[in-house]
């Protein structure tokens, strides 16, 4: 090896280096997804953007292959890689809210969790998915698909700024009038332009919500699929509910009767008045007859993070995925049949809403491309027990292969796994080319791949 030795980076950084040998290692190579297990060959946990410089001129000077980890999920495990340096950011924390500007700034080892703590005490939230274990980096560059979508948009429409250290080791700020081109990409285009250590985010006047689940008997799924996708296309905007099929779990807040039973569901979100959500959701909360409802008043945070404790890290995940734009009777058919054949506890559907404010901004305005769709569907296999690999995958596999000639072609990038470059096409359609081409400007040598990758134009 040529270039910096490691001996020389040690010295240059104040977080931690973690070779194969150190006590520390195997703990620090583990990622969310358990049936990711990768060995790379560093690992730098930065303490701050000096270090981050510092790892990435140690990769770039000494040829090594870069994988960049936040502090949440990755379900398709991009957040390490084997041989090459992981750049670990789980130790650049801080929230910064600003009340009278309405911001925050976030840093980029932060969860969503953490971000929800520091914002509720005034009042307000960014919008952001439905785990507050995620990590905000990897939600935000993929786009940001959550509870408050239909009413206050993704959460890149609420990004403001990035703080981004390029292949080359440059510090770079990208906003609306600062490398703007950088900007446009980091909105939807993953993690392929550089590592953004810090963002700054608009913030929304949410603090109390009307949320919670409804749960229905699974022989009921046909009429309750069929009702949601009429209702929610025309609620209004601060009403959400994502659908799911789900095995009920043992948890306190299930009754017993219920554990281990297959059930539809749809989990709401309102962010209007209780009165007026009330009224809403009747119509949906009173079809058929539910086996659970658990909807009410709570803080945001505390339905950011009620499905927290089903999810630790450490289980084994297959994701498959698709953008929807209409449900047909024969989709519905399909689901009901394959949602019957839930392989374990943990698996799971569920159709996010992709519409409302959403769709106020046009396609092309950032690289998400997928403003015109109604849902983003992901269906997930799940388990802790690795035995049960192959037939979790297969389940998601050939579910999501029987749904796929009724979806709009591309997925959510945050909903997948490593799948070839048609799909990642796929993903950002007419936005690919011009992606490309900030690829190019900003990472000519591909130095940042280990993502949905975007290739350079040549």
């Amino acid at each position: 090896m040529s270039g910096v030795s490691t001996d020389q980076l040690r010295g240059r950084i104040r977080g931690q280096l973690i070779q194969p040998s150190d006590e520390a290692y195997d703990q620090a190579r583990r990622v969310y997804n358990a049936m990711i297990d990768k060995r790379p060959g560093l690992i730098v946990v930065c303490a701050d953007v000096a270090d981050v410089i510092a790892a990435i001129d140690y990769a770039r000077e000494n040829r090594m292959l870069v994988a960049i980890r936040g502090g949440g999920h990755n379900g398709g495990g991009l957040g390490t890689c084997d041989g090459g340096i992981v750049i670990d950011l789980s130790r650049m924390k801080g929230v910064r809210v600003d009340p009278t500007a309405h911001t925050a700034r976030v840093g980029g080892g932060c969860t969503w969790g953490e971000v929800d703590h520091a914002t509720h005490a005034f009042g307000m939230a960014v919008p952001t998915g439905t785990i507050s274990t995620t990590g905000v980096g990897g939600l935000t560059l993929g786009g940001g698909i959550g509870h408050l979508s239909r009413k206050h948009g993704l959460t890149i429409d609420n990004l403001l700024s990035a703080d981004v250290v390029l292949a080359d080791g440059r510090l770079v700020v990208a906003s609306s009038d600062r490398n703007e081109d950088l900007y446009w990409a980091l909105r939807g285009g993953g993690g392929n332009f550089g590592v953004v250590t810090s963002f700054l985010f608009r913030l929304q006047p949410v603090k109390t919500v009307y949320a919670g689940p409804t749960f229905w008997p699974l022989e009921q799924a046909d009429g309750v699929m069929k009702l949601y996708r009429e209702f929610i296309n025309d609620a209004p905007e601060d009403v959400n509910g994502f659908f799911a099929f789900l095995t009920v779990p043992p948890a306190p807040m299930f009754p017993e009767h219920l554990h281990g039973r297959k059930v539809c569901g749809i989990v709401w979100c309102c962010t209007g008045s209780v009165s007026e959500a009330e009224k809403r959701l009747e119509p949906v909360r009173q079809f058929g007859k539910p086996v659970f409802d658990h909807v009410g008043t709570m803080p945001h945070p505390a339905l950011q993070s009620i499905f927290d404790p089903l999810y630790p890290p450490g289980l084994q995940w297959y994701w498959r995925a698709d953008f929807v734009k209409e449900l047909s009777d024969q989709a519905v058919e399909l689901h009901v049949e394959h949602a019957s054949r839930l392989p374990t506890m943990h698996s799971t559907m569920h159709l996010y809403p992709v519409d409302g404010a959403v769709q106020r901004v046009c396609r092309s305005e950032t690289a998400f491309s997928y403003r015109d769709v109604t849902w983003a569907e992901v269906i997930v296999g799940v388990d802790p027990d690795p035995a049960n690999k192959d037939r979790i995958t297969a389940w998601a596999k050939e579910y999501w292969d029987a749904l796929h000639p009724y979806s709009a072609g591309g997925a959510y990038v945050n909903f997948m796994m490593e799948e070839g470059q048609d799909r990642v096409r796929a993903t950002y359609r007419d936005n690919y080319q011009r992606l490309a081409m900030v690829k190019k400007k900003y990472d000519p040598t591909n130095f940042f791949r280990v993502n949905q990758n975007i290739h350079p134009a040549s």
